[in-house]
């Protein structure tokens, strides 16, 4: 088979790494890639959300199957465009078509898809600029801290956790105001659920799913959860507290009114969901959906997927993902992300990047990186590489990759050391 995946990052390097193990693949595509992704398929100079470009590589390449990594392309509608195109229409394309994209790419919807279908989340209301004082007038009614969620999609930095009510005030202004640009013209306020968090994903034909191994990631950039929120420093699995009793509450309260719900509603759904969940005294609730693997969880989960992940894929394309199974390896998994200095505000790029060759005990996504002109390996992001472990503990595995993510250099690096820490 010949399979083109799309995107740029982490996420899609480990996927890349876990699809090219595959015996059913004959060669593997990656648009746009990065350095790291270079080294186990072939990179194509196409953005993800070139539908056009891509189109015309899977005709001339011959492709059998499309794997959308971001959440762009599925949001745009990529997987409508391939339905839509006549010599295209019979390509599967591992993600949801527009309307199922909802559920990532407005925050209202998704809310509204939750309470339709009885799928247990935190109490909500959204506003738009003409109702901004009734915004406020509803932030009254809530205790601290205030949730404040952009409704469209802000590559995960459009979510505020604010500890006054006249902060929480003075950012729902801001944010209907164009902070978040179009994608704040609405924005959702929660109640604020306390718990420990944790990603479940779930890939799904439309009509039934296979669980994948759950995960923790740690969005904030300092130690011990501080400072401003990022794409993600650095993420776990297993966690802990999913044991198998929490699971079975998230199965039957959760994933199958998900899938039930879309089918109901007559939204196609063919790939990833992710369950953004908190743990609140027992009970799972939905913080958010994505419709898509989440970055950094996506470096751990495809260490710990023992499964031919291209047989799953085919399972989701063919209706048969029912039959399909999915083996977990039993060893923890700690991925440790290296970012560029300054991130996530600004931060300086095109620093080459060393001393990579000298890790063993990690595996290593890259996330932020190119080749230079001199065909030297330079940061082009804040994220830069992920340092991934196993391990026989949560703390073995944290400590390979922390003395991995020691010995990646660049210019003002820096990475957190606390990963995984906060969990027993």
């Amino acid at each position: 088979m010949k399979l083109l995946l799309l995107g740029s990052g982490g996420r899609e390097h480990a996927l890349a790494w876990k699809i090219a193990q595959s015996p059913k693949i004959e060669k593997l595509y990656i648009a746009p890639g990065n350095a790291g992704t270079a080294s186990v398929g072939e990179n194509v100079d196409i953005k993800a959300d070139d539908f056009d470009g891509i189109a015309q590589l899977v005709i001339d390449r011959e492709i059998d199957m499309v794997v959308v990594g971001p959440e762009d392309p599925l949001v745009k509608g990529i997987y409508d465009y391939f339905k839509g195109h006549s010599l295209l229409r019979n390509i599967p394309v591992i993600g949801p078509s527009r309307a199922g994209a909802q559920l990532e790419g407005s925050k209202d919807f998704a809310k509204g898809f939750m309470k339709r279908h009885g799928i247990p989340t935190a109490a909500y209301a959204t506003f738009d600029g003409e109702h901004v004082e009734e915004g406020c007038r509803f932030l009254e009614t809530l205790a601290p801290p205030y949730v404040l969620k952009a409704d469209g999609l802000c590559a995960g930095k459009g979510v505020l956790i604010v500890p006054t009510l006249d902060e929480a005030k003075k950012e729902l202004r801001g944010m209907l105001a164009g902070k978040f640009g179009g994608a704040s013209s609405r924005v959702v306020i929660e109640e604020f659920l306390s718990g420990i968090e944790c990603s479940v994903f779930v890939l799904t034909d439309g009509r039934d799913y296979k669980v994948l191994p759950e995960a923790k990631d740690y969005k904030r950039v300092g130690e011990g959860d501080t400072g401003p929120n990022t794409g993600g420093m650095g993420s776990v699995s297993p966690v802990p507290f999913v044991d198998a009793a929490w699971m079975q509450k998230v199965n039957d309260e959760i994933i199958r009114p998900t899938v039930k719900g879309l089918a109901a509603e007559g939204l196609d759904y063919r790939g990833f969901i992710f369950f953004g969940l908190i743990n609140c005294q027992g009970q799972p609730k939905v913080i958010e959906y994505n419709c898509r693997m989440g970055d950094p969880e996506t470096e751990v989960i495809m260490l710990r997927l023992k499964s031919d992940i291209v047989d799953l894929f085919e399972g989701v394309a063919t209706g048969t993902i029912g039959t399909k199974r999915v083996e977990l390896d039993p060893r923890a998994a700690v991925c440790v992300m290296c970012v560029s200095g300054g991130y996530p505000g600004a931060y300086g790029k095109g620093y080459p990047v060393s001393g990579t060759d000298n890790i063993t005990d990690s595996v290593l996504f890259h996330a932020g990186t190119t080749v230079g002109k001199d065909g030297r390996v330079v940061t082009s992001g804040g994220r830069v590489i992920a340092v991934s472990s196993y391990g026989t503990s949560l703390a073995d595995a944290l400590q390979k990759s922390m003395e991995g993510a020691g010995r990646v250099e660049f210019e003002k690096k820096y990475f957190r050391t606390d990963i995984g820490l906060d969990l027993k």
